[in-house]
């Protein structure tokens, strides 16, 4: 008969892993970083929330140390300069030890409630991706990501909605098909998966207003990194192989 592992959760092994990139969130990170504690708890699973502060110059940090009594499932990770969100994120893909991994925003937009649905669909898919549906930004940025998302389809040939969603749920192990340590490239996580066989489904999320702190970017900033990393993505597709080879067994 099986039993129990009455060891105590700190001490488990985690399942899910919960990972957020930080860039001077101070005023809204306690609040983001405790509904995902609310949620994690409700899914009764062993896991872990690992928030990378990627170099922010406010009370980031000291927001999240003072948490660290209150959530013990959080760990913290603190890069030395802003270097982007896909170095943060590939940063936590590097300590974090669940078997899923479930990637969010720390500025509160994304709602953590969707987490378990993400998670759900992983029976059926290796990669999850929210799109934000009724999203509560600006004209300009809505149609700005609708421009985004339509060049980009097109250009990697893709269906994806949302590919600027960061609410995505995946199986660890696919994280090693992700090059993170390349900066921008967290917006082309589906086309980079799919490259590697990755099977893709999408669900709609939920979008909340920003209540707190400032958005780090514009679309004009955004379009000229992104255009440039489109085509290094595209590139990387025309050159990308899939090897299978055949073991062949032999005498020695």
């Amino acid at each position: 008969m099986n039993m129990p592992d009455a060891r105590p959760s700190e001490f488990r092994r985690p399942t899910l892993s919960v990972l957020v990139p930080a860039f001077n969130e101070a005023d809204c990170i306690a609040s983001v970083v405790r509904e995902i504690a609310c949620v994690l708890h409700g899914l009764a699973q062993p896991s872990e929330i690992i928030v990378v502060d990627d170099g922010s110059t406010d009370d980031t940090v000291l927001r999240l140390q003072a948490l660290q009594a209150e959530i013990a499932e959080l760990k913290i990770l603190r890069l030395p300069r802003n270097s982007g969100q896909s170095a943060a994120l590939g940063a936590a893909f590097q300590v974090a030890q669940g078997g899923i991994f479930i990637t969010l925003d720390a500025d509160g937009q994304n709602d953590p409630a969707d987490v378990p649905a993400l998670v759900a669909q992983l029976d059926h898919c290796d990669l999850c991706c929210g799109y934000r549906t009724r999203r509560q930004d600006i004209w300009s940025k809505r149609i700005g990501s609708r421009l985004a998302n339509a060049i980009r389809n097109l250009v990697l040939r893709e269906k994806i909605r949302d590919t600027g969603c960061t609410l995505k749920a995946f199986r660890a192990g696919w994280a090693r098909t992700l090059p993170m340590q390349f900066r921008g490239l967290h917006r082309f996580i589906p086309a980079l998966m799919a490259m590697a066989g990755a099977r893709i489904a999408e669900i709609p999320v939920h979008h909340r207003p920003r209540t707190a702190g400032e958005s780090k970017y514009t679309n004009w900033g955004r379009l000229r990194e992104t255009l440039w990393d489109l085509w290094a993505v595209r590139w990387m597709q025309t050159r990308h192989r899939t090897i299978q080879p055949e073991l062949i067994q032999w005498k020695h």
